[in-house]
């Protein structure tokens, strides 16, 4: 898998994005990855985003699946779009003292302008804890471009999930959460 470029990051001027911007201080700073026919991204819970004792707010999992089913729309169908409807189904409870949790997105069906995306968050064990189908609104070429939409691109370098995993403990090793 090759990860996402994010093309707004040192490009666009306001973008502070609670999803996918890095600058962002309260923001979840998301990154993604492309798997051949997926976005997958791996994140770690911030304990400012608990909801009950240890456990994940189902609003930050919601946000978490949008963003990523939304990166779909981003990167595979290169133009960008917005949420029209989102159904959720929360599974298992998801713990902040994890090590992280991995989120896939597929594209499941594209018709005129419409998208569905199927998301889910997945526990270290790969067990399914929460999942989603989001539908957008997706822009022709010029109206994504007028919405501030670029291009998003791979990175050259080939990684594993496992790659990422580690960098993901390191990092969060090195900040003391």
């Amino acid at each position: 898998m090759r990860a996402i470029i994010n093309p707004w990051v040192g490009n666009t001027n306001g973008y502070n994005c609670f999803g996918c911007c890095p600058d962002n201080p309260r923001g979840v700073h998301m990154r993604f990855y492309w798997d051949g026919e997926q976005v997958v991204s791996v994140w770690r819970a911030n304990p400012n985003f608990v909801s009950w004792i240890d456990t994940l707010h189902g609003g930050i999992q919601a946000t978490l699946l949008d963003e990523i089913c939304g990166w779909v729309v981003f990167y595979q169908l290169q133009t960008s779009g917005v949420t029209a409807k989102m159904e959720m189904r929360y599974r298992k409870p998801v713990s902040t003292k994890w090590p992280y949790i991995r989120l896939n997105a597929r594209l499941v069906e594209q018709r005129h302008s419409v998208a569905v995306v199927h998301g889910e968050i997945l526990n270290p064990d790969g067990e399914c804890c929460a999942e989603c189908t989001c539908t957008y609104f997706v822009y022709a070429g010029d109206k994504a471009i007028e919405m501030g939409y670029m291009p998003a691109t791979l990175d050259d370098a080939e990684v594993t999930l496992e790659d990422v995993e580690v960098s993901l403990s390191d990092a969060v090793a090195l900040l003391g959460r």
